[in-house]
């Protein structure tokens, strides 16, 4: 298959996430529960990339994300960009950000913590020096990229 280029078809509307590190493309398909998706998903990994090594690509058509599902992403993929797409074309490309706080959605590692006791919704302050980290608002646990669960 030398010189061959194989590619994800086109969609018409919807949204595709690029630039996902191949290690992180099923979780990203998990958290958006894409198994349910009414409509066509595709998904691409270990794909090749200058900047990640190998990388993984969603298209997910029909559907635009939320900002807290990029919030999300940014937490799983950092690197990622998110293309929304018009009549087949790039209608607009923007980089994720990290959000300063992180509410409902990340489970905190501590077993102590009221929000794992209680039923009380997570909050996460987000701390991006020297990696990504996150402090629970309650028990001021800090939790490193490897140790950030999604609810």
């Amino acid at each position: 298959m030398s010189g061959k280029t194989l590619r994800i078809a086109a969609i018409k509307e919807g949204t595709v996430i690029d630039h996902i590190p191949a290690e992180k493309i099923f979780s990203v398909v998990r958290f958006l529960k894409l198994d349910k998706a009414s409509g066509p998903v595709s998904v691409a990994t270990n794909l090749m990339s200058k900047l990640l090594g190998k990388k993984g690509v969603i298209k997910i058509s029909g559907r635009e994300l939320t900002s807290v599902e990029v919030e999300e992403i940014a937490l799983l993929a950092p690197e990622a960009t998110i293309n929304i797409i018009k009549e087949y074309d790039v209608a607009q490309k923007r980089q994720v950000t990290l959000p300063k706080q992180i509410k409902g959605f990340v489970c905190c590692m501590n077993p102590n913590c009221i929000t794992n006791k209680q039923p009380v919704s997570t909050r996460f302050s987000v701390k991006n020096q020297d990696g990504l980290k996150l402090k629970c608002s309650y028990c001021e646990r800090e939790m490193g990229q490897r140790q950030i669960r999604i609810i």
